[in-house]
């Protein structure tokens, strides 16, 4: 029987836009969802500012990008925005600039322009306007009722926006006492931290996107934060890995890389080994590290493949997404959180096993040494060490699989393992032997000599 009729059905605003205030955001990735538009609008410079009044705190964020139009700037006050995203574009689900707003605040105001001559338009969400209305209704201020939304866009094209009544983020009964105002304080400082962090790999160049990007908090201009210490000689650099995946027809490759850092012992400095703590400190950091688009997603955890431990704090693993890949990975609104799937369980686990036992070894070794301190010769030699720790992977998979497939034959399990062990140190007592040789001889190990070694292994 077919339907005879429809109707419509409007959610209730009030109901609706409250309940959305939930969706998993903190401040640091509120104000770092909106970073992403500023991007995606191909915005050179995003300014933070944070300013502490007591009740008349707020905060305002502002890009030099391509502004919106009138029609652009009515879509992105919609809740679910009616636009097609392209694979590079770091907007995904229509809902960040009010989501990630209205989460810290209750008065959400955006300012715009798209020509240094062109007029600056405003609109805002209110939510004690919803509330009383149950309407979705976005009000239309003038300029000249918004000025510190407005200012920056004095000469200049870009997008401003600004929060107020920020009663996510001063939540004191006493909103101008000295507990609110270091709380404040403590709070930007973190969003500092943050940012530094999930964009590092546009604030250092490094992200493919052909525009510079320049993140300033108050004034300040942020460094990237790189999570694997890359710059520090006695990093681990394990080889890339590019994991196969194919899901409802999709093919794509995963790139993954690991690394373990060093101790502090063998850091440059103990300043450089604070700031590789990271903004969660070293055992929050250990884990997986994913990316989209170069706009870090996850900043550490295991995603249940095992647990964090003392012992393995060094390990961080690096996993970009390819693209059109989000939901295969589930990728959550806030854009804060993936979930594996299963057709990479085993690999990443493999991978992770694999580094975890990698950072055991640092981090149990005397701290004046390496993790082969009888052999310093082959630690020191990049292009050894990286092979040695491919090795030390492939065999800790195929130990791996052997366990998974010969479950409850204990004693044909043992025997495999035992013999994937004495081949891997085999191999290593014949690589450390080739460098010692060289070494002694007053020459460099070749990289083609090295390379035949592990082909040969």
């Amino acid at each position: 029987m077919g339907i005879r009729r429809r109707s419509l059905v409007v959610p209730s605003a009030r109901r609706l836009i409250l309940s959305m205030r939930d969706l998993g955001y903190d401040l640091g990735s509120a104000i770092a969802d909106l970073i992403d538009n500023s991007i995606s609008a191909d915005a050179t410079l995003v300014e933070i500012d944070m300013r502490f009044e007591g009740d008349a705190s707020r905060i305002r964020i502002s890009d030099n990008g391509l502004g919106m139009s009138e029609s652009a700037l009515q879509e992105a006050m919609r809740f679910g925005t009616r636009r097609n995203y392209a694979d590079h574009d770091l907007g995904r689900f229509g809902l960040g600039l009010k989501a990630a707003s209205l989460s810290q605040c209750r008065r959400l105001t955006v300012a715009t322009r798209t020509t240094t001559s062109g007029r600056v338009r405003v609109a805002r969400w209110d939510l004690d306007e919803v509330a009383e209305s149950d309407r979705w209704e976005v009000s239309r201020p003038v300029v000249r009722e918004v000025p510190w939304a407005c200012e920056p866009l004095r000469g200049s094209t870009g997008t401003v926006v600004l929060w107020q009544d920020l009663d996510r983020v001063v939540r004191y009964k006493v909103a101008g006492g000295q507990w609110a105002r270091s709380d404040f304080d403590r709070v930007t400082c973190q969003v500092a931290d943050h940012l530094s962090m999930v964009f590092h790999r546009f604030l250092g160049g490094e992200a493919k996107r052909r525009l510079p990007l320049a993140i300033a908090l108050n004034g300040i201009g942020l460094r990237p934060w790189d999570p694997f210490a890359r710059s520090e000689p006695a990093t681990i650099h394990l080889p890339v890995q590019k994991l196969r995946l194919v899901q409802d027809g999709m093919r794509q490759v995963v790139p993954v890389r690991a690394f373990v850092l060093p101790t502090e012992a063998r850091f440059s400095g103990s300043g450089a080994h604070r700031a590789a703590a990271g903004p969660k400190f070293w055992n929050r950091q250990q884990g997986f590290y994913v990316y989209r688009a170069d706009r870090m997603i996850q900043s550490g955890g295991w995603s249940r493949l095992r647990t964090s431990d003392e012992h393995t704090k060094l390990a961080r693993v690096s996993i970009d997404l390819p693209a059109g890949s989000e939901e295969i990975f589930e990728l959550n609104v806030s854009k804060t959180q993936v979930r594996v799937p299963a057709a990479l369980r085993p690999q990443l686990a493999a991978i992770a096993s694999t580094v975890s036992r990698l950072a055991q070894d640092v981090y149990r070794s005397p701290k004046d040494t390496s993790v082969s301190d009888s052999h310093p010769l082959v630690v020191a030699d990049p292009r050894v060490r990286a092979i040695t720790a491919l090795v030390r992977m492939v065999v800790s998979a195929t130990e791996d699989l052997v366990n998974r497939e010969l479950d409850g034959r204990r004693l044909g399990r043992e025997r495999i393992t035992r013999r994937l062990r004495a081949m891997e140190a085999q191999f290593s007592g014949e690589l450390e032997a080739l460098v010692s040789q060289e070494a002694s001889s007053g020459s460099r190990v070749g990289g083609r000599r090295v390379m035949d070694a592990a082909t040969s292994a």
